[in-house]
C-alpha cells in the first residue's frame, strides 16, 4: 500500500490533517508493523489530542490514557505502548498517528 500523502525524509506526514486509517495502515507497512485492535484506541486518542491542542501528545498523556483504558498502572501502560510500538512512541506511535516528528523528545 502506498502512502498517497506527502511525508518528510523520515516518513512522518508533512501535514497531520492528511491522516486517515488508510494512511495509518500504509505508514505501518513502512514500519513493518501490522496494526491490530489495540493500536486504534491509542492512535485515535492521539488524533483527538492533536485536534484539541494542535500538537502531538507527549507519552505521559498517552500512558494515562492507556492506563485508564486497561485499568492498569502507568508502568504497565508504558509497557503496553512499547509492545504496540516496539520502536518507540516517537518513532512509531507519533508517525502512525500522522503527527509531525516531535522535536527534542525522548521516546519515553
Amino acid at each position: 500500500m502506498d502512502i498517497e500523502k506527502p511525508t518528510d525524509k523520515e516518513g512522518y506526514l508533512v501535514d497531520p490533517d492528511d491522516w486517515n486509517a488508510d494512511v495509518a495502515m500504509a505508514l505501518a507497512e513502512t514500519e513493518k508493523l501490522e496494526l491490530v485492535e489495540g493500536h486504534w484506541p491509542v492512535l485515535h486518542r492521539m488524533r483527538e489530542y492533536y485536534y484539541e491542542h494542535r500538537i502531538a501528545p507527549d507519552i505521559r498523556h498517552m500512558m494515562k490514557f492507556v492506563a485508564d483504558e486497561n485499568e492498569c498502572n502507568k508502568k504497565e501502560a508504558k509497557q503496553i505502548i512499547f509492545k504496540l510500538f516496539p520502536y518507540g512512541y516517537v518513532k512509531q506511535a507519533c508517525k502512525l498517528a500522522g503527527m509531525k516528528r516531535p522535536r527534542a523528545w525522548s521516546s519515553g
